[in-house]
C-alpha cells in the first residue's frame, strides 16, 4: 500500500457522506476503479455504516425528570416583583399628588372665584348676559368692581 492509498483511505468516509469537493471526489473515484485494497476498505466502511444505521439508542425512562432534578434551581426573585410593585404604587401616588397642585386652577389675587375674576377682565358686558348678571350679583355683596 503506497502513500496515495493512505491519502485516499483518509477521504473514504467523507466520500461516502458526499462531503468532498468535486475534484477530490473525482480523484478518489478514479483511484477506487484501479485499487482493490481501497475498494476493500470502502466495503468495510459501508458495512460499518449500515451496521450503525440499524442501531437504535432508546432514551431511558424518566431521563428528562432526572436531568431537571440535577440542574440548579434559579434563585427566587420575588423581591424584585415586590420592589417593582412598590415603585409603581409610589409613582402613582406621587404623580397624583404633584398633578393635583399642577392642574388646580389659579386663584385670582382679589380673592374672587375664578369665574368672577375672569369676568372682571371685561369692561362692558352685553345687556342681559351672564357676565352682567354675575357682575351685578357681586356688586350687591360688595365684591364687585363698583360699576
Amino acid at each position: 500500500m503506497d502513500n496515495y492509498c493512505l491519502e485516499v483511505q483518509d477521504h473514504l468516509s467523507a466520500w461516502l457522506d458526499g462531503e468532498l469537493a468535486p475534484e477530490v471526489m473525482t480523484q478518489v473515484e478514479r483511484h477506487l476503479e484501479g485499487c482493490a485494497g481501497c475498494r476493500r476498505e470502502l466495503a468495510r466502511l459501508e458495512a460499518l455504516e449500515q451496521a450503525l444505521a440499524g442501531l437504535s439508542a432508546p432514551v431511558p425512562e424518566g431521563l428528562p425528570e432526572k436531568v431537571r432534578a440535577r440542574l440548579p434551581r434559579p434563585p427566587w426573585r420575588g423581591w424584585q416583583n415586590l420592589a417593582l410593585a412598590a415603585s409603581l404604587a409610589l409613582g402613582i401616588y406621587l404623580g397624583g399628588t404633584l398633578a393635583q397642585d399642577f392642574y388646580s386652577p389659579p386663584q385670582p389675587p382679589n380673592g374672587f372665584s375664578t369665574e368672577v375674576g375672569s369676568l372682571e377682565a371685561f369692561q362692558d358686558f352685553p345687556q342681559g348676559s351672564m357676565g352682567m348678571i354675575l357682575a351685578s350679583y357681586q356688586e350687591d355683596e360688595g365684591h364687585g368692581s363698583g360699576k
